[in-house]
């Protein structure tokens, strides 16, 4: 994969090293504000790692259900920089949606800290209309732990820097199918459903989602969004992710380290007949 243009920025740092100190250059993970509006009316402020913002600005409206359908997007475009100084701006327009900036400005659940009970933040992805993934999807125990290396082999980013995280789309058989990189592991999965609604590949029912890091509440709620039937994650997920997955019938993975992981909802997809409890 070609890495992003502006993704990494170089600089010069001090190196300690069994008492050596020397002057290196080193990559860091770039990180900038982009705003998405909506009609001219600013709908959110997200920092993100450049790269696949109109991606990005897709992805957020489908997973955030401002959006349902790819035709609803009537114009997606990045704003021309001014002054020589990028913008950063992702204007869009909207056809056929009931968006209220006034109702929709910053109401997202967006972090575990939101002080959102569980059973609200349920109740609110329910009434957005999410439905139960492909019940007829499987994958196989052995692809699932081929996965971690799939992704990390084509980190290019992070390979140079250790700072993003990835998410990675997957097909039936295992083949990587598209993969992005950001600071924010949220804006990681934007960027592959937002690719989903630009190629309208939408929904994402034949597919398999491995995620770097946790698989938090935010993160089950977009790949539903998008309609992935298997979510993997290297590292373990929240409670309420493992509420929310069980409740929608999303396969939910966890710790995908070498030979083995665990599954935490939806075991039916990923285990031979008869060891599916």
């Amino acid at each position: 994969m070609r890495t992003p243009e502006r993704s990494v920025e170089l600089t010069q740092v001090t190196e300690w090293e069994g008492g050596r100190v020397r002057k290196v250059q080193d990559s860091l993970a770039a990180e900038e504000p982009l705003e998405i509006r909506v009609g001219g009316v600013s709908l959110t402020v997200t920092m993100r790692t450049p790269g696949n913002d109109l991606e990005l600005a897709a992805g957020f409206l489908l997973t955030e259900g401002i959006i349902q359908s790819p035709e609803q997007i009537a114009g997606l475009r990045a704003k021309a920089p001014e002054n020589g100084l990028r913008s950063n701006v992702v204007e869009v327009e909207l056809k056929d949606s009931e968006f209220d900036p006034d109702e929709l400005r910053r109401n997202f659940y967006a972090a575990s800290s939101c002080g959102i009970c569980g059973k609200a933040s349920i109740n609110a992805i329910r009434v957005r209309g999410l439905r139960q993934p492909d019940t007829g999807f499987r994958v196989e125990p052995e692809m699932l732990c081929r996965l971690p290396q799939a992704l990390r082999s084509e980190q290019e980013v992070f390979s140079r820097t250790g700072g993003l995280h990835a998410a990675a789309l997957f097909d039936g058989e295992g083949q990587l199918v598209a993969l992005r990189e950001d600071i924010g592991r949220h804006n990681a999965v934007d960027k592959i459903a937002g690719w989903a609604v630009l190629e309208r590949k939408l929904p994402l029912s034949q597919h398999v989602m491995l995620v770097s890091g946790r698989g938090g509440f935010e993160i089950v709620q977009k790949a539903l969004a998008a309609g992935i039937p298997v979510l993997a994650s290297v590292s373990a997920p929240s409670s309420l992710a493992v509420k929310l997955a069980r409740e929608l019938g999303l396969t939910l993975v966890g710790f995908l380290r070498g030979r083995r992981f665990v599954i935490y909802s939806g075991e039916y997809r990923c285990l031979p007949a008869g060891h599916a409890d």
